[in-house]
């Protein structure tokens, strides 16, 4: 059932003074994009009559055929709660079409209701809840983002060690008045490192919720004279910041479909094929769930971020996939590898397309890895058959590439935009002279 409809909205716009709305999409990088409208242009919007140039977003189309138009999802308005109180901004998710109004292909939200939509046809609901990491940094004396910060906080501290509880705190309250349900948030391991967990939701509603979440922490950061970033390793020596994904698939009916009390481990059989899916294909979809350069200078030994592609049944945190404790109802797996700076909605359709292989093709997932794989030797790793994640951008190019299944997953468009700009990055990079080299190099030869 729909939370609004379009009289809803209208009569909300009038009640609670809203003077502009911010029609988003996000682009196939995960950036969000809006465009702008008042309240006077509230009908037609509503109308999917609202376009814009889709030749000047990286990835979408060529300018000889730019026109795209903004269907809104008319549950996701919200009003920003840290805007004007007269005069307020509220905004609406959309989907991208094309004018003869159809989906548009290089759409990622189309891309994630698709296979959403499989699930369904098979019987299943998909639910996901992102872990989201970020850090809180000072800004210069011309309000660019600085990697300094003050504090030397660790895990779970409090103030006045930790020095940002205000700002964190400020940013859950407005997250709950635009309707997120907050289960728990904390300092992280690094100085300057946080974390706000949000409750588990239906997979198109977390991809929203997860760029809603950016972006409200992003803007609250700033009020507080803060940069927030969701860049994985902004500082090395220190633990980067991840977004863990923990799924789930429920019936129709919203029955744990990943629950059997009768396996030793609480398991069914969809859960076991749905981790042997993800195992499977995950050097193919890396890329989605650790997009940047940047993403791979986290996933190394010692700073608690897995490399090795294995899963365990117990609370082990060296493997990529863990099970989590709970059972019955709260029995899930969760992904250890993604970062924050990943396209949700990509990195979301990439997971569940793979789990639902595992299931389509009966699947089954190595041996469970119960012991810490970072203390194993490598004979041990080797005979047990456990392989790494790709350690570069460019092995996850690669990887992604040759992977037929990921290009069905995204379609053409997607994949071959969403590659050649990889290429591009990972191009640039390999061209750049670091700091590092300087340092490590130019006295010695």
């Amino acid at each position: 059932m729909s939370k609004y409809s379009k009289e809803d909205i209208f009569r909300i716009v009038e009640e609670e003074d809203v003077e502009f709305i911010r029609l988003q999409f996000t682009d196939i990088f995960g950036m969000m994009k809006n465009v702008a409208i008042t309240k006077s242009m509230l009908s037609k919007a509503l109308e999917n009559r609202c376009m814009f140039d889709g030749s000047s977003i990286e990835g979408f189309i060529r300018s000889e055929e730019s026109d795209m138009y903004l269907y809104p999802d008319l549950d996701t308005f919200e009003i920003f709660p840290w805007r004007p109180q007269q005069g307020k901004v509220a905004r609406l998710m959309c989907d991208v079409y094309s004018p003869d109004k159809t989906p548009f292909e290089g759409d990622p939200r189309y891309v994630l209701k698709k296979v959403i939509k499989k699930a369904r046809d098979m019987g299943f609901v998909f639910h996901a809840g992102p872990e989201c990491e970020f850090f809180l940094f000072h800004t210069d004396e011309e309000g660019c983002p600085t990697t300094h910060t003050h504090e030397t906080a660790s895990y779970f501290d409090v103030a006045p060690i930790d020095q940002a509880e205000n700002v964190r705190r400020d940013m859950v309250l407005s997250l709950e008045e635009m309707g997120f349900m907050i289960e728990a948030s904390h300092h992280e391991i690094s100085p300057g490192q946080h974390e706000i967990d949000f409750q588990y939701a239906e997979g198109i509603v977390t991809a929203d919720n997860i760029m809603t979440f950016k972006m409200a922490v992003k803007a609250i950061a700033k009020r507080h004279g803060l940069h927030a970033t969701f860049m994985p390793k902004p500082k090395a020596g220190v633990n980067g910041s991840g977004m863990h994904i923990n799924m789930s698939l429920t019936d129709l009916n919203g029955r744990n479909m990943f629950e059997d009390s009768r396996d030793e481990l609480g398991l069914s059989k969809n859960a076991y094929q749905f981790i042997a899916g993800i195992l499977h294909h995950m050097k193919g979809m890396t890329i989605l769930t650790n997009p940047l350069v940047n993403s791979y200078k986290r996933l190394v030994p010692g700073y608690d971020a897995p490399i090795y592609i294995a899963w365990s049944a117990k609370a082990n945190r060296s493997p990529l996939i863990r099970i989590p404790s709970s059972r019955g109802e709260g029995t899930r797996i969760e992904l250890r590898c993604p970062d924050s700076a990943v396209n949700p909605y990509l990195a979301l359709a990439a997971c569940l397309a793979a789990g639902l292989d595992g299931i389509e093709k009966g699947m089954r997932p190595p041996e469970s890895v119960d012991s810490n794989v970072f203390a194993m030797s490598q004979e041990e790793i080797s005979r047990r058959g456990i392989e790494q994640l790709p350690e570069t951008l460019g092995e996850a190019i690669e990887a992604f590439r040759k992977d037929e299944f990921m290009k069905d997953v995204l379609g053409e468009h997607i994949f071959t935009k969403y590659l050649e700009a990889k290429e591009a990055e990972w191009r640039m990079f390999r061209a750049h002279v670091t700091d590092w080299e300087v340092d490590e190099y130019l006295n010695k030869y």
